[in-house]
C-alpha cells in the first residue's frame, strides 16, 4: 500500500437510493478507489460513504462525488432529522496509512479550492484544516442549518475560505477538513421519548448542560454565561432523537478519540444513565465502518468484565464486541464489511485464504510455490495455535490459579505469532515467485544484464530473508510452548509438546531453506552474518525440543 486516505463525506440524502448510487458511482469511477460503505437513513436523510484510495486520486474521487451531489440534491426542498446545510454536508479527510496529517491538509484544500472554483460552493475549512478558532468544530459552522445560511453570508461575518461568498440555494454550503477516525455512533434506547434520549445526552456529553438550581433556575457567572456542569465523556459530541423507522430513540453520538473514549465506555455510561430514568439500553449502531482497534478494545474489555482470557483470536474479540454492543441490533453487522481494515484488505491472502483441502492440492501440484518455506511457516503458525490453545486451556482452571497472568501473557502473544508466521506462509511464496521474475528478466544490453543481476542479488537476499525470520520466530514460540508444557494444564501436555515439536519442524524447515538459498547471493558479509545466526537458532531449538520430548515421556 502506498499512501492511503480515507474520506468518509456526509451526504444530505438518504431515501432516494437511486440519487445515492449516481454519487457512489461517480466516486468509484476513479482508478484506485475502493468504495467501502454505504450507510443510508431514511429518516435522517442523510448517507455516509466511505471510500478509500491513494493520495494521488482521492481529491479527484471527492471532487466528482461532490459535483454528482451538487446536480442531484436541492437543498431548497431537503429535510431531516439530521442537521444539515449542504448536499454534500461535510467531507472528511482521514490518514489511514502510510502518510501524515499534515499531507491531508494538502489535500483537503486542494479539494476545498477546486470545489469553490469551479462548481460556485461555498467551502469552510473545519477541524485540523479550520483556519479560524470558530470553525474547528462542526457544530459551530453548521449553527442555524440551511436556512440560515443566506442571512449569515450577506452578514458578512461568514465568509467562506473557498468559494464565493454568496448564497448557494441547490447545494448550500459544505466544510472539509481533516480529522482522527471519528466514530459515529447511536445507542439504542427502549422508548420512543426523545426527550429521555436528549437527556441522557446532556448528562453524558463532553459540553455537559447548563447547571441549574433548586427551582431549576440557569446559574449564571459574572458575565451572564451560562455555568456548565461537565459531561461524563469525554471526546464525546451527542443529542438525542427518536427514527420513527426504528420505533424507537437514539442517543446519537460522535467520539472524536475512541483511545480515550471508546465504543464501550460510551454504552456503559449511557446504560446506566437509561437506568436512573426507568429505560434500558437495547443496542448500539454503528454508522459508517469502524477501525478494527476500536471493536478489539471494546471485546477485550467485555471478555475481561467475564473473567475471560483475551488471548484468544482477532475474529472471537471481535465477534464478543458486537454482542456485547448489541451491533446487530438495528441492521446486521458484518465486521467484513464494517470493520475498515478488513474492508480494505478484501479477500484473504492467496495460500491463507484457500481452505484445508485446497491449500494441499495446490502444495501437492507440480509448482514450485508454495513449497518447504510456506509450509514450514505454517508449522509455526500451528505451535503458535496450540500453545495458545493449552494457555486458554489453563487460564481460569481450579489448581492453576497462580498461572493465570503468565497463561494470559503467553496466550496473547502466541496469537500474536500465529497472525506473524501466517503471513511468512505468502511472504515465502511470493519471494520465490519475484526470484523466479528475476531470472527471468531479459539480458541482451549491458544496462538490461547490470538490472538482472542486482534484481536476482536482491531477490536472492529475500528468499533467504524469509525462512531466517520464520526460524526467528520458532526460536520465541517454543519457549512459550515450554512454559505451557511444564506450567499448563496437565491434560493437555501431549498438545503442548505438539506444539514444541511443530515449532523445531518449522525451525528444521526454515534453517534449510535458508542452507539452500545462500549460495545465490553474492554478497559474502551477509552471508556470513545470517549462517551465524541461523546455526545459532537452530541448535537452541534442537536443545529445547530434544529435552522436552525426554521430559515429556517420563510425565504422560
Amino acid at each position: 500500500m502506498g499512501k492511503i486516505v480515507e474520506c468518509v463525506p456526509n451526504f444530505s440524502e438518504g431515501r432516494d437510493k437511486s440519487v445515492i448510487d449516481s454519487i457512489a458511482a461517480a466516486i468509484s469511477s476513479v482508478d484506485g478507489i475502493k468504495l467501502l460503505n454505504v450507510d443510508m437513513g431514511y429518516d435522517t436523510n442523510r448517507t455516509v460513504v466511505t471510500f478509500a484510495g491513494d493520495a494521488d486520486v482521492i481529491v479527484e474521487a471527492g471532487f466528482r462525488g461532490i459535483k454528482k451531489a451538487s446536480e442531484l440534491i436541492d437543498m431548497s426542498k431537503q429535510t431531516g432529522e439530521h442537521p444539515r446545510m449542504g448536499a454534500t454536508d461535510v467531507f472528511p479527510f482521514i490518514p489511514l496509512s502510510g502518510i501524515s496529517a499534515d499531507e491531508c491538509l494538502v489535500l483537503a484544500e486542494e479539494l476545498a479550492k477546486k470545489v469553490g472554483d469551479e462548481l460556485g460552493i461555498p467551502i469552510y475549512l473545519y477541524a485540523k484544516s479550520a483556519k479560524q478558532k470558530d470553525r474547528v468544530r462542526l457544530p459551530d459552522i453548521r449553527s442555524g442549518e440551511y436556512e440560515a445560511l443566506e442571512e449569515k453570508i450577506k452578514s458578512g461575518g461568514f465568509n467562506p475560505d473557498y468559494g464565493p461568498a454568496v448564497f448557494n440555494p441547490g447545494a448550500g454550503v459544505t466544510a472539509v477538513g481533516v480529522r482522527d477516525f471519528l466514530l459515529a455512533y447511536n445507542i439504542n434506547l427502549s422508548t420512543r421519548d426523545k426527550k429521555i434520549a436528549s437527556d441522557i445526552a446532556l448528562t453524558v456529553r463532553e459540553k455537559g448542560r447548563a447547571k441549574r438550581d433548586g427551582k431549576g433556575v440557569i446559574i449564571r457567572d459574572s458575565e451572564g454565561k451560562a455555568v456548565k456542569v461537565p459531561g461524563r465523556l469525554s471526546n464525546c459530541q451527542a443529542g438525542g432523537w427518536y427514527i420513527d423507522e426504528y420505533g424507537y430513540s437514539q442517543v446519537t453520538m460522535n467520539l472524536t478519540s475512541f483511545p480515550e473514549t471508546g465504543l464501550h465506555k460510551a454504552f456503559d455510561i449511557v446504560a446506566e444513565e437509561a437506568v436512573k430514568r426507568g429505560v434500558r439500553v437495547t443496542g448500539s449502531e454503528a454508522i459508517g465502518l469502524l477501525p478494527r482497534d476500536a471493536l478489539l478494545d471494546a471485546g477485550k474489555y467485555y471478555l475481561e468484565k467475564m473473567g475471560k482470557n483475551t488471548g484468544i483470536p482477532e475474529k472471537e474479540i471481535i465477534h464478543n464486541a458486537v454482542l456485547s454492543l448489541g451491533l446487530n441490533d438495528t441492521s446486521p453487522f458484518n465486521p467484513s464489511e464494517r470493520v475498515v481494515e478488513y474492508a480494505l484488505q478484501g479477500d484473504s491472502g492467496a495460500l491463507t485464504g484457500l481452505t484445508l483441502i485446497d491449500f494441499i492440492d495446490e502444495l501437492s501440484s507440480d509448482s514450485m510455490a508454495p513449497g518447504g518455506g510456506s509450509v514450514s511457516a505454517l508449522s509455526g503458525a500451528l505451535s503458535a495455535g496450540l500453545t495458545s490453545m493449552v494457555a486458554n486451556l489453563t487460564f481460569g482452571k481450579k489448581g492453576y490459579e497462580p498461572s493465570n497472568q503468565k497463561m494470559k501473557d503467553i496466550s496473547i502473544r502466541a496469537q500474536e505469532l500465529k497472525v506473524k508466521f501466517l503471513s511468512l506462509v505468502e511472504a515465502d511464496t511470493n519471494a520465490f515467485n519475484n526470484y523466479i521474475s528475476a531470472l527471468r528478466l531479459p539480458k541482451k544490453s549491458e544496462n538490461e544484464i547490470t538490472a538482472r543481476a542486482a534484481a536476482i542479488e536482491s531477490a536472492s537476499k529475500t528468499i533467504t530473508l524469509v525462512p531466517l525470520d520464520t526460524l526467528r520466530l520458532c526460536r520465541e514460540i517454543i519457549d512459550l510452548a515450554e512454559t505451557v508444557l511444564k506450567r499448563g494444564n496437565k491434560n493437555a501436555l501431549s498438545d503442548a509438546f505438539v506444539g514444541v515439536s511443530q515449532a523445531n519442524t518449522a525451525g528444521e524447515g526454515a534453517y534449510l531453506n535458508i542452507k539452500i538459498n545462500l549460495p545465490g547471493v553474492k554478497d559474502k558479509e551477509f552471508v556470513a552474518k545470517v549462517l551465524i545466526e541461523a546455526d545459532l537458532l537452530i541448535d537452541e531449538i534442537s536443545k529445547i525440543h530434544k529435552r522436552l520430548f525426554s521430559y515429556v515421556r517420563k510425565n504422560i
